[in-house]
This record gives structure tokens, C-alpha cells and sequence, in this order.
């Protein structure tokens, strides 16, 4: 072999090491789950009929929730052979931080109405698996706690366009201690989620027949997580909006509350650029040209995403422009969000021009089904998928995957 082999190709200077050190086995109580889709199956089972609608459901005719899917299959691996691939490893470097794996969770609102304290057991498992959360600015557990049990924790924003908001609330983020602000940019006002309505669910909270008919038929919802916050740390309340505490989940004035947010514009991202001294990730972007705009800003990074096909229905998946923005992206850190499920679908994100992937709702079922024991699970499955598809395309690391493997379906 030359120095100038492709790494796959490289004969091995030393004994040959498994390619990556294996977390201890997961307990009994979640080896039955074998993929992040049974951790879906079993919180709509678990959940009331309005939570797990909020955590599943999307807008309208769910277009965009089901072109998220559909985006992926379109794509098929053109795999290679004959390559030893035992020193592989799912190490990737992210805004200058390594991580055990390719892929994190990304910020999920009312966490803690479908699990136990569900902010804490999702960065938890973040935490003890290496792989980055992001808080959302809807959590109902105060960022101070997130950023104490995770240091590597992110904080995701949803801001009116009013600079006197913006400006204190970065100040409180930046002492908490977080090194990344997330500002999500396509919420522009609420959208239009019927299941919601037909499934009792609302924002603000209001007590119903339908919602205590839901309680009597999940008792042990009820008891592991509604009554257990109540009993421990009372109403809930949104305590990461601004710089004070925000209203509780049932107060009528809540969505006054959260402020005119199709009034942010791009003279706020300037702003937020000028006071924020960490990374800023800039997430909801679809459009190649907001992409850019992005990076002219000085965005460090930006997250394409259409919010998980739960804001403009008809929005494409990003994954059907990623890989024109990630041709402009200039040194700017690409990632994706939107429909993962699958060690497959991360390796497609990532040929398409990711750097980095974000996986959802999966996670946030399996928090709610199984505490931080099946998060963890969660996270390692999806780490095995990638391995074992990294050793069936002939590739030793996921940064090695680009358009040479992959080929047009339809």
C-alpha cells in the first residue's frame, strides 16, 4: 500500500481492535425493543389518545410528515466490497467537539408532559452516550437544570421580533453556561395541527371530559408522569421563553405570552450574532438562498428541517435540498432533521451533504416508555445500524459517506 491509499485501504500497522468499544448490554426490561419504530409502537399504546397525537401527529393532510419517509426511499446505496473495514468507528467532530456517533437529539417541546422530568432523561442519556441535546425554549423544566446535568447541553429559542426580549434571554442562556444558542426561525405564528384538536390536546392545557377519560384509560401515564410532577414540582410551567419564568401550561394568556414571532427577521439573527459569543446554529432552514443568508450572518451552522412536517404543510423534506445547500455551504456546519428512523437514513443524510444528523420523536418515545435506560437503548441501536451498514458499504467512518455511494431509486 502507498501513503497515498484511500483509508479503507490501508493495511493495519497494528493488532486489529473491534471497531469501537461496545456499551454494556442494555437492561432486560428494554431488550425487547429492536429498533427506535418499536419505541413508537409502544408510546401509542402508552400515551393518552392527546399526548401521543401531540408527539406523532403533524399538520393537515400530513404531507410533510410523509415526504420526510418518502424522501429516503428515493435513495438506494451503491455498497462496495472486499474492503476491511475492523478498524470502522462512528467518531464525528461537530461545531469542534467529537461525539461517539453521527447523530443527536434535537430540541422537542412539553418534553416532560410525555415522560417523567422528560428534558433531564433525555440530555441524561445524551450525556452518558456522548451525543448532543438540544433543550427546546418550550421545556418545562428550567434551562439552569438542563445545563447542571449536561454541560454539553444546547438551547434552542423560539423569539418574537422584539429586541428587548432577545437580548436578555441570550444574556441568561450564556450564564447558565450553554456554549450553543439554536434559534429556530420557521414558527412564525402556530400551525394549523387539527389532530391536536381532535385529539383534546391544546396549548394552553384545558381540563376536559376527553382528557379525563384519557387519564382513566393510561393509569400508569398518569401515575408515572402527571401525577408524580404534580406531587414533586406542581404545575408545570414554559420556564425557558425569556429571561424570567414563563406562564403554566393552563394559563389563558399564554399564547400572548409567547409573543409576536413573525416579527423575526434577519436584523434579530444579526443581533443575536453580535451578543452570543458561542456556536449559533440557525434551524428550520429548506431554502438554499436562506441557507446562504445564514452563512453570511455568521451562522456557525445551520439545521435543514421542515420542524418535522408540524409547521407549512406541503413544505418539502429537506433532505431534497440539502444536498444544494451543502454545495454552498462556504465552511458552515450542514445538519438534518426530519424522518430518521433508521442507521440507513442517517448514512443517506450524510451523503446527501449532512455533517450531522438529529433524530426526534423515536427518542422522546422511547424516554416516555422507558426512562434514561431506554434512550440509552435508543441511541445504541441506532449506533448499531450504522455500524453494521458501515461494514456492508466498505467504509471505515461515517464522514466517508458521499454520492459515490448512493444511486436514484425512482
Amino acid at each position: 500500500m502507498t501513503a497515498n491509499s484511500p483509508e479503507w485501504a490501508q493495511a493495519p500497522t497494528a493488532p486489529q481492535k473491534l471497531s469501537q468499544e461496545r456499551p454494556p448490554p442494555p437492561p432486560a426490561s428494554v431488550r425487547r425493543y429492536l429498533s427506535l419504530p418499536d419505541f413508537e409502537a409502544a408510546a401509542a399504546r402508552y400515551l393518552p389518545r392527546s399526548i401521543g397525537g401531540f408527539v406523532s401527529g403533524a399538520v393537515e393532510t400530513n404531507a410533510s410528515l410523509r415526504d420526510n419517509f418518502e424522501a429516503f426511499q428515493e435513495w438506494g446505496f451503491l455498497p462496495r466490497v472486499l474492503r476491511d473495514t475492523r478498524r470502522r468507528n462512528l467518531k464525528t467532530t461537530l461545531l469542534g467537539q467529537e461525539y461517539d456517533a453521527p447523530f443527536g437529539l434535537p430540541p422537542m417541546g412539553a418534553s416532560a408532559l410525555v415522560a417523567y422530568r422528560g428534558d433531564l432523561v433525555l440530555t441524561q442519556a445524551a450525556r452518558a452516550r456522548n451525543v448532543p441535546m438540544i433543550m427546546s425554549a418550550s421545556s418545562l423544566i428550567p434551562l439552569e437544570d438542563v445545563a447542571k446535568a449536561n454541560p454539553d447541553a444546547w438551547y434552542q429559542a423560539y423569539l418574537p421580533g422584539e429586541a428587548e426580549r432577545i437580548e436578555p434571554l441570550v444574556d441568561r442562556v450564556a450564564a447558565a453556561g450553554f456554549k450553543t444558542f439554536v434559534l429556530t426561525v420557521d414558527v412564525q405564528v402556530s400551525s394549523n395541527r387539527e389532530n391536536n384538536v381532535r385529539n383534546g390536546y391544546s396549548i394552553p392545557l384545558k381540563p376536559t371530559p376527553q382528557l379525563l377519560w384519557d387519564g382513566i384509560t393510561h393509569p400508569r401515564w398518569v401515575l408515572n408522569t402527571f401525577f408524580k410532577t404534580m406531587t414533586n414540582h406542581g404545575m408545570p410551567h414554559f420556564e425557558n421563553m425569556d429571561a424570567g419564568r414563563g406562564p403554566p401550561i393552563v394559563s389563558r394568556t399564554l399564547m400572548r405570552a409567547f409573543g409576536a414571532r413573525d416579527g423575526l427577521a434577519w436584523e434579530h439573527l444579526e443581533l443575536i450574532r453580535k451578543r452570543w459569543k458561542g456556536k449559533l446554529v440557525v434551524k428550520g432552514i429548506i431554502s438554499p438562498e436562506d441557507a446562504r443568508m445564514c452563512r453570511d450572518a455568521g451562522a456557525d451552522g445551520i439545521m435543514v428541517s421542515n420542524h418535522g412536517g408540524r409547521q407549512l404543510d406541503g413544505t418539502i423534506s429537506g433532505l431534497r435540498s440539502l444536498p444544494e445547500i451543502a454545495r454552498d455551504a462556504g465552511g458552515m456546519t450542514v445538519m438534518y432533521d426530519g424522518g430518521v428512523r433508521r442507521g440507513s437514513d442517517v448514512l443517506k443524510a450524510l451523503a446527501l451533504g449532512a455533517s450531522f444528523v438529529f433524530v426526534g420523536r423515536p427518542m422522546l418515545c422511547a424516554a416516555a416508555v422507558a426512562g434514561e435506560e431506554g434512550v440509552k437503548h435508543a441511541i445504541g441501536l441506532l449506533c448499531e445500524e450504522i455500524d453494521r451498514n458501515m461494514a456492508m458499504m466498505g467504509i471505515q467512518n461515517p464522514s466517508q459517506m458521499s454520492l459515490e455511494y448512493m444511486r436514484p431509486m425512482r
